[in-house]
């Protein structure tokens, strides 16, 4: 279960930074607000994550997660490129999320 939890915390990380870039400078009050709740339940996931995973691995999947989602949004949204290095290295970073996990002592089932 606190694996789900870090993997829903990562997923409100993608969504408040895409929320950044919508909120045009924090100026658009609608996704201002969306931002700022899906920071704080971002952070709050990741609060009760750590309450069981190691802090380390559950902030750098937690991290690792938001930037891989990260930058696919900034491909498939907002026009950012596409090119085979930026895609090796964000497959890299998840080859990074899935071998913490594994480090953690875990299958990735559980």
């Amino acid at each position: 279960m606190p694996w789900l939890i870090l993997l829903l915390a990562g997923f409100l990380e993608i969504c408040w930074a895409a929320g950044l870039k919508y909120s045009n400078g924090l100026t658009n009050l609608r996704w201002t607000a969306f931002t700022a709740v899906t920071l704080i339940g971002s952070m709050v996931l990741l609060a009760q994550a750590v309450r069981t995973l190691p802090l380390g691995t559950a902030y750098a999947v937690w991290t690792g997660i938001g930037a891989a989602g990260t930058a696919i949004l900034g491909i498939v949204l907002f026009g950012e490129p596409r090119t085979i290095l930026r895609l090796v290295c964000i497959g890299l970073i998840l080859l990074g999320i899935l071998g913490l996990r594994l480090a953690a002592g875990e299958t990735p089932q559980g």
